[in-house]
């Protein structure tokens, strides 16, 4: 296996076992919002213990969120080192401006909302989660803008020296792809945060212990759900479905398994691409669907991946096939569940519809997964190129790193973060274990 290979992989398993933090502090951050703002419009201590609870899960992960993250941050420098060379003058600046300002906002806050509640009255604290979740979703902004311009570079210029540089720092920040993939990313955030809270109010009920508690996490859990997942299918995933459509037509052929060009091109729901063949194998097509979601119409010609060079397809055309499957499977299953207990849920019927309840436990995971699928689905969708059109991912690996040493530091990356899951797994089931404090105030108010 080549450097080049180990490369890939090695940054691939980092920044997704990394994702797995900040898409459910993203999500929480508004759901702590929602739980504060209640809490003090009512004065009911009940909401304010359920924003406790949740700042608490917030801080474990925000943490594992941070030691996590830095690493790669390194590995710009030693894996990626011709890549940092010619992009940095670009997408430097969105990364420094996401540590220097929403990293800081977030962290500096998050002390303030888990530490100074009884130091602050109750109108700042709330202001607290406020900045908390402006930091948090500022954060992600910056970090997707470094990620849009690599899928659709835009206010840049090449210097004498072959680098990139910014042409209008205003330009990056309000590219269009940057906003579409950031509404979409954030409502997968919501997503996940809103399943976990859910979850966790069905495992309590399931339980017969913290009734209050847990209504209020499902009522919070599945309201945001409900709305988020229909966000994510419409208009998020559909403009950003047709904006990749219009800019990288490779990529679309290439997740729809569309090996020729077609009028009335259909959408698969399920088969096993064969690139060799260039077929799909066992298909399961709906006609004409994929030309209507894109164009509007089920008579627009799509262009397959024989309108393509080969050099210019995807590189692993099957795993991002299924990808990008999962994803929008897992999407339409989302939207079927929310909708189904947030119906429950406006009857009074929730709390005692214990398959409900435990259908909502046992998908607490698949969020993790849909928006891993999601983030896969984007990358390797660019793939072949780091720079979309205009720098290959082989022309921005480190050279002088061999394929070994890489190997060896997978490895130990691989140990460390075994270690890091079983700690994070430990002090979540001692929170959710123990369960928010249920104060005199509290007691009072019911």
């Amino acid at each position: 296996m080549n450097a080049e290979v180990m490369h890939r992989i090695q940054f691939a398993f980092t920044v997704t076992f990394h994702y797995l933090f900040p898409q459910l502090t993203m999500g929480l951050a508004l759901l702590i919002v929602v739980l504060k703002t209640v809490a003090l419009r009512t004065g009911d201590e009940r909401w304010h213990e359920a924003a406790r609870f949740w700042g608490r899960i917030f801080g474990i992960n925000f943490v594992f969120g941070v030691v996590t993250g830095i690493p790669m941050e390194f590995e710009f420098g030693t894996n990626w080192a011709q890549f940092s060379r010619m992009t940095g003058g670009v997408i430097g600046q969105p990364l420094a401006m996401e540590g220097v300002f929403s990293f800081f906002l977030e962290s500096a806050f998050l002390g303030l909302f888990l530490y100074g509640e009884k130091r602050l009255s109750r109108t700042w604290h709330w202001l607290s989660s406020v900045l908390v979740f402006l930091g948090s979703w500022l954060s992600g902004y910056f970090i997707i803008v470094t990620d849009a311009w690599m899928q659709h570079p835009v206010a840049y210029q090449i210097n004498a020296r072959g680098q990139f540089e910014i042409t209008s720092f205003v330009g990056l920040l309000t590219n269009p792809w940057a906003i579409l993939q950031y509404m979409h990313n954030m409502c997968g955030a919501v997503i996940t945060g809103a399943f976990v809270m859910a979850a966790t109010g069905a495992f309590y009920l399931l339980e017969d212990r913290l009734q209050e508690y847990s209504r209020i996490y499902l009522r919070v859990g599945v309201t945001a759900g409900v709305l988020a997942c229909i966000a994510i299918i419409f208009p998020t995933g559909d403009l950003s479905g047709k904006y990749v459509a219009h800019h990288q037509p490779v990529s679309i052929a290439a997740m729809e398994g569309l090996f020729h060009t077609q009028k009335g091109a259909g959408i698969v729901l399920l088969g096993q691409p064969v690139e060799s063949t260039g077929q799909i194998d066992n298909p399961l097509v709906v006609n004409g669907v994929l030309s209507f979601l894109i164009y509007g119409t089920t008579k627009a010609e799509v262009q397959g991946l024989d309108a393509f060079p080969r050099d210019q397809w995807p590189s692993t055309l099957p795993l991002l096939f299924y990808a990008y499957h999962i994803m929008a499977g897992l999407g339409t299953y989302f939207v079927a569940v929310m909708a189904l207990a947030a119906f429950l849920l406006w009857r009074g019927k929730l709390w005692s519809s214990r398959w409900m309840l435990w259908a909502l436990l046992l998908s607490f995971p698949l969020p993790y997964i849909a928006n891993t699928a999601g983030w896969m689905t984007a990358e390797i969708g660019r793939q072949p190129w780091l720079v979309y059109g205009l720098l290959r991912t082989g022309q921005g690996f480190s050279a002088n790193v061999s394929a070994s040493n890489t190997l060896f530091t997978l490895l130990g990356f691989m140990g460390m973060y075994a270690l890091l899951a079983i700690l994070f797994i430990v002090l979540i089931y001692r929170e959710i274990s123990r369960g928010p404090v249920v104060t005199h105030e509290a007691v009072a108010a019911d």
